[in-house]
C-alpha cells in the first residue's frame, strides 16, 4: 500500500473522484501545510493557518498505478490557479502535494511534467515535505455520498466525478 497527500481545492471534490476508483482503499479528508496545531474546519476557512485542505489516498499500486493516481489528481483541478479553485479562493484551496520521502517527492514531480504536457500556462502546484496531517471532521468524510443532493456537490464535485469516471474507465468501480 502506499499513501499520497493531495490537496486540490476543495477536499470533497478529491474525496468524491478517489473513492471511485479500483485500489483505493481509503480516502481521509483533512488539513495540512500549516503552522497552527490541530486546525479545524473554520480557521482553516479563514486562510489564516497556512493549512490546506487535503485528502490522504491510501492505495494498491498492484490494481492501480500510482502514475494514475496522480493523473488523476492533475486532471481533476486546475493546476494553473494559485491560491483557487473555480470560487474556492484562498491559500486553502491551493494545488499541492505533500511528499512523505525523496521516493514520493520524485514522483510527484514527474507528474506535475507530464501534467504540462496538457495544461497551457505554468503550473503552480506546491511540492512540499508532509508535515503534521490533521483529519478532517467527521461530517467532512465522504461528504459526496452522504449528501449528493447538496448544491456544491452536485455544480462542483459531480461533473468532476464524471470526467473522471469517462477518461479513466478502467479504473472505475462498476456502479
Amino acid at each position: 500500500m502506499q499513501t499520497f497527500v493531495l490537496a486540490g481545492g476543495c477536499f470533497w471534490c478529491l474525496d468524491a473522484v478517489y473513492r471511485t476508483l479500483k485500489g483505493v482503499k481509503d480516502v481521509v479528508s483533512g488539513y495540512t501545510g500549516g503552522h497552527t496545531d490541530r486546525p479545524d474546519y473554520e480557521s482553516v476557512c479563514t486562510g489564516t493557518t497556512g493549512h490546506a485542505e487535503a485528502v490522504k489516498v491510501v492505495f494498491d499500486e498492484t490494481v492501480i498505478p500510482a502514475s494514475v493516481i496522480l493523473d488523476v489528481f492533475f486532471s481533476l483541478h486546475d493546476p494553473r490557479q494559485l491560491n483557487r479553485q473555480g470560487n474556492d479562493v484562498g491559500t486553502q484551496y491551493r494545488s499541492a502535494m505533500f511528499y512523505a520521502d525523496d521516493a514520493q517527492k520524485a514522483q510527484f514531480e514527474e507528474a506535475r511534467d507530464r501534467a504540462s504536457e496538457y495544461w497551457d500556462g505554468g503550473i503552480v502546484t506546491e511540492i512540499a515535505p508532509l508535515g503534521d496531517w490533521y483529519d478532517a471532521e467527521s461530517y467532512h468524510q465522504d461528504f459526496f455520498a452522504k449528501n449528493p443532493g447538496q448544491g456544491y456537490c452536485l455544480a462542483v464535485a459531480l461533473p468532476k466525478v464524471n470526467k473522471i469516471r469517462k477518461s479513466y474507465a478502467e479504473y472505475v468501480l462498476a456502479s
